[in-house]
């Protein structure tokens, strides 16, 4: 059993950004629901995954230039490369390579949130707070 569950932690994974929160949250909800649903209903919500996902980053790209965020670079990179990790599982889904991609969402995903919000997310969320001072 991973250390890293789909599940929303308050002390962990809040980070004082309605913004930001909500949407993490959002994408927390999504991952626990794909790892409880069923082999029917997995394509479709998977692809609600990717669509929020491609969302939610493009927000945090537009707050990361109005606030000419430094790190900009590093976490739209880690932004594009994990959308297209999850562009090409969505395409290995529709070819019927349902347990690659629901073992992906259990384990590989909410490691990634965990590491991604805590080392990247943070540290934007404590840039963006600064400058509404």
């Amino acid at each position: 059993m991973s250390k890293h569950q789909a599940v929303w932690d308050e002390a962990r994974h809040t980070l004082g950004m309605e913004e930001i929160d909500s949407a993490h949250h959002e994408f927390i909800e999504q991952v626990a629901a794909l790892i409880a649903a069923s082999n029917a209903e997995f394509p479709a919500l998977f692809q609600a995954l990717v669509n929020h996902t491609a969302a939610h980053f493009k927000a945090e790209g537009t707050l990361m230039r109005a606030s000419q965020y430094r790190g900009l670079p590093e976490h739209e990179g880690e932004h594009h490369r994990v959308l297209g990790e999850l562009q090409q599982l969505n395409r290995s889904l529709k070819r019927g390579h349902l347990p690659l991609v629901r073992a992906y969402v259990k384990e590989g995903l909410p490691e990634w949130f965990d590491t991604h919000l805590a080392m990247m997310d943070a540290a934007l969320v404590t840039h963006l707070k600064k400058q509404s001072e």
